[in-house]
């Protein structure tokens, strides 16, 4: 199991995010970290344990309100050796001049109908996140059922999950997994404790993303050194 800490960004600071109401997104001050300054957070993860990459959505910037460009290349600057997932909302090209460790997130919840062409500029060349809420799923209804749009790597990403201490989506990834088995799916959305990832891996999901049960401690290092890679 591969555990992608999250780091939510709004205003120039991170953010615990809950729920998907992202208006009222409040600045962290956790456990994990007492700062709500990005390069604070990722350290205090990197003390915890080892990740690989980390997850960053630009709230700004997928809700048009400005972007944390300048503080998110600075990142990918400090931390060569760590492949960063970056949403920044709608994005009708490759960032070709990024560095390496730069993914673009596309999220479902940013694509119209008519703005489906634009992924074809990716070569397949970025991770998708096919974003859910109460209301059901958000953006073009065509991208949660043409498989041929996907990449490899598929966010299930459930907004009214997050930061909520609900647990996963089991059944909806279920459905995704037996569906699509060719595909490989990413979890998000509600993990609280090492018992949902142990459940996760039993589906087949073997990547997650996180934030709030690292922060809390739910999910402890000795959880992570035991069961993540």
């Amino acid at each position: 199991m591969q555990v992608i800490p999250v780091i939510d960004l709004k205003n120039n600071v991170v953010v615990h995010a809950k729920l998907g109401d992202r208006q009222n997104y409040q600045a962290i001050n956790t456990p994990l970290c007492a700062s709500a300054e990005a390069f604070a957070v990722i350290e205090a993860f990197l003390r915890l344990h080892p990740f690989t990459g980390f997850y960053i959505a630009d709230l700004d910037a997928i809700t048009g309100q400005g972007n944390h460009d300048a503080l998110i290349d600075d990142i990918l600057t400090a931390f060569p050796d760590k492949v960063f997932w970056v949403d920044k909302g709608y994005q009708a090209c490759p960032a070709i001049l990024k560095p390496k460790n730069y993914w673009p997130v596309l999220g479902s919840e940013c694509y119209t109908d008519a703005l489906l062409g634009n992924l074809k500029n990716f070569n397949d060349k970025f991770i998708l996140s096919l974003d859910f809420a109460i209301s059901g799923a958000l953006g073009a209804a065509e991208l949660f059922t043409d498989s041929q749009l996907w990449p490899e790597q598929i966010i299930v990403m459930n907004l009214s999950r997050v930061g909520s201490n609900q647990g996963p989506d089991f059944g909806k990834l279920q459905q995704f997994i037996e569906c699509y088995p060719q595909k490989r799916f990413i979890a998000s959305g509600g993990i609280r404790h090492l018992a949902d990832l142990q459940q996760l891996s039993q589906l087949g999901i073997q990547q997650v993303l996180i934030a709030s049960a690292l922060h809390s401690g739910a999910i402890t290092a000795d959880d992570l050194v035991k069961n993540v890679f």
